[in-house]
């Protein structure tokens, strides 16, 4: 196997992979396009993947060789490659290709933050705006980034310490970080790349602050690229993972920046300094929401799902012990055990996917209603795109880990591609807002919902169970009843009203006691973080369910599909007993009989688990993963690459400096 192409189709298969394929249930065609949401999706996507493989411009043969300087040097060559190509071949540059390129080169693509920056000018700009400085950053004519975090806040962001203070008598704003935690820290692009900011400030006119708002400064010269005077910016140093991308920091001391560079569509100061609101001033934070829908997608499900391929393929490879006495070692694939540890996983992948979906229809519906100035939606999505980022950042950087230490020993080297996952995707679960943070935010909303079912008003569809009576327990008596849709969706909409209903009442009786309500609020937030949870999970389940019932025209794929939705759900259950038992919703013997079909569905779904992570698609040149690849010849690639190492090629420094003195001096004993 050639490790870099694209596929691996063509090639010897492995014999013990070969026979996972060799009888499917269903078309792995089929369920491609279901995954993709279309042939036609399929097709493009495709093509994009081939057009990016066969460019030498783009190869990343030995990207797990490069220093981070390399590799930032690299990705910003592929921007700006990729801009030629985009051209040359046709393809919109705002259009679905450019996803796929993105997933195609694993993230080795310099100014994303770039892309941000445009999104902010497109949403929060005038038209006179747009129409200066638009032109400008697609043409790279400028490089932007999006400078909202700072050293002593993040999450948080009415803490915003960097302010924007007007002065009537030059109509100019003077941005200023006031202290060493106003600094700007984290925004990619910034360390040694942009030469504008969109820097979120505090806003003051006429001595009254008037929250976080947006504004264009300039931070380096577009002569000779330095630092303007007041600027005071550089790259934070090592990290995890991102090694191409160089977040910065930045310190400003009073600069001056005119009057027209504050971001004005839904906001304004005029010339006097009068300050004029226009629709809700939370618009000043849909730049994060629109990153988290697109992360949930193309940075934090695809990790998962590729780390799900990686694993499952090796352990249907690796043989290990013993199963049966004196027989051959059996695949790892086959022990209980191991399908516990990753068919979840799998399952969670197709639950995620379809809600990501849900939540992309509901942002772009809202965002619709935002163009035509009607924000009555906003705090709904807000609250849905919060607690689905915090939930699906932790199933998914949780679960790469799981399938990193599923595959042994293996799956510690870097060319095994899950380490370079993991360290990738745990990063999701602080940027573009902290988890814990987030949950709270998605439970200030279901609380706020739950008093207002409990007076009679009407519900946002997502949180329709708060309205909803409940049953007193489940009716289920036969752990086949535990694969009725019906009984486990019961089960979950049970669980988050009782969690969502408990935390609000207490916070009530608390409020009501004589406890300030931010104390009564701090005092039952673990509670809280928890009912949040309990609804994201909830809504995937939904989701799954509703997705599955639109595929009543391929039975084949509804069946297997089905067996996930089961076991995501069961595993749900599984895990989380606890709240399904509190209340008295299920008994004890009710939860034997969902183990009983949980560790059912674990054999039945065994069969097909190669096949259903096939149906992700993910060429060879996509996973980079020795373990991974399509052919399964998993101790071929491994000897194959390690020799490849630039290291093995050349005398070490250490030989002369340290080794042959010592060795020398042996010699004449030997």
């Amino acid at each position: 196997m050639v490790w870099w192409k694209a596929s691996s189709v063509g090639h010897d298969i492995n014999p013990d992979l070969a026979s996972e394929r060799a009888s499917p249930s269903f078309s792995v065609e089929t369920l491609i396009n279901i995954v993709d949401g279309g042939v036609e999706v399929t097709r493009l996507r495709r093509s994009v993947v081939s057009e990016i493989n066969k460019d030498p411009v783009f190869s990343r043969e030995y990207l797990y060789f490069k220093t981070p300087s390399e590799r930032y040097e690299s990705a910003v060559r592929n921007t700006f490659h990729l801009k030629n190509k985009i051209k040359s071949l046709g393809w919109d540059e705002d259009g679905p290709e450019i996803e796929y390129v993105y997933r195609a080169l694993g993230g080795e693509v310099g100014l994303n933050i770039h892309k941000v920056f445009i999104k902010t000018l497109s949403t929060l700009g005038t038209d006179e705006q747009i129409a200066k400085w638009l032109p400008l950053a697609s043409n790279y004519q400028i490089i932007g980034t999006y400078a909202q975090t700072e050293l002593g806040h993040g999450t948080y962001l009415r803490g915003l310490e960097t302010t924007a203070t007007f002065d009537p008598t030059t109509q100019e704003f003077i941005i200023d970080t006031p202290q060493i935690t106003a600094t700007k820290w984290w925004p990619g692009d910034l360390g040694k790349t942009c030469t504008h900011a969109v820097v979120l400030a505090q806003l003051h006119t006429k001595g009254k602050a008037h929250g976080m708002h947006p504004f264009i400064v300039q931070v380096r010269s577009l002569r000779d690229h330095t630092p303007l005077p007041g600027i005071t910016v550089g790259d934070i140093g090592p990290k995890m993972a991102f090694e191409h991308i160089d977040n910065g920091y930045l310190m400003m001391r009073s600069i001056r920046i005119p009057k027209e560079n504050m971001l004005s569509r839904y906001c304004e100061v005029l010339p006097d300094g009068s300050y004029i609101k226009r629709g809700s001033d939370k618009i000043n934070y849909f730049t994060m929401i629109h990153v988290r829908v697109s992360l949930l997608r193309g940075e934090v499900l695809e990790s998962l799902m590729k780390a799900c391929t990686i694993s499952i393929r090796y352990s249907a490879v690796r043989r290990q012990s013993e199963l049966k006495p004196g027989d051959r070692e059996p695949k790892i694939l086959d022990y209980q055990t191991q399908q516990q540890k990753l068919f979840p996983l799998l399952a969670s992948c197709y639950a995620i996917v379809f809600t990501v979906k849900h939540v992309a229809n509901v942002y772009n519906d809202v965002y619709k209603e935002i163009r035509m100035d009607n924000f009555n939606s906003l705090p709904q999505l807000h609250a849905l795109t919060a607690g689905m980022k915090a939930f699906a950042t932790e199933v998914c950087s949780g679960g790469v880990e799981v399938c990193r230490r599923a595959c042994g020993g293996h799956g510690y080297s870097l060319y095994s591609g899950l380490p370079t996952l993991y360290t990738k995707v745990i990063a999701s679960c602080t940027y573009e807002g902290e988890n814990t943070v987030l949950y709270l935010q998605t439970a200030r909303f279901l609380v706020k919902c739950f008093a207002g079912a409990q007076s009679g008003k009407p519900v946002p569809p997502d949180v329709s169970y708060l309205s909803s009576p409940l049953s007193s327990g489940c009716q289920a008596t036969t752990h086949s009843d535990f694969r009725n849709p019906e009984v486990y969706l019961k089960a979950f909409e049970h669980r988050v009203y009782r969690l969502v209903a408990s935390a609000a009442t207490k916070i009530e009786s608390l409020v009501l006691s004589g406890v300030e309500p931010y104390m009564a609020w701090n005092n039952n937030s673990v509670e809280l973080v928890k009912a949040s949870m309990a609804h994201i999970h909830y809504l995937t389940v939904k989701v799954f369910i509703s997705s599955l019932n639109s595929l009543s025209n391929q039975p084949e794929i509804k069946t297997v599909l089905k067996r996930l939705c089961d076991l995501y759900a069961l595993h749900g259950i599984f895990t989380s007993a606890g709240d399904f038992l509190q209340h008295g919703y299920l008994s004890g013997k009710q939860l034997d009989m969902v183990t009983t079909a949980y560790l059912g569905l674990l054999a039945e779904i065994r069969k097909d688990a190669v096949l259903l992570v096939d149906a992700f698609d993910y060429t060879d040149y996509e996973l980079l993963s020795a373990l991974g690849s399509y052919d399964g010849n998993v101790y071929h690639n491994l000897l194959e690459w390690a020799r490849k190492n630039p290291e093995s090629k050349k005398v070490s420094p250490v030989y002369e400096n340290y080794l042959k003195p010592y060795l020398q001096s042996n010699q004449s004993k030997l």
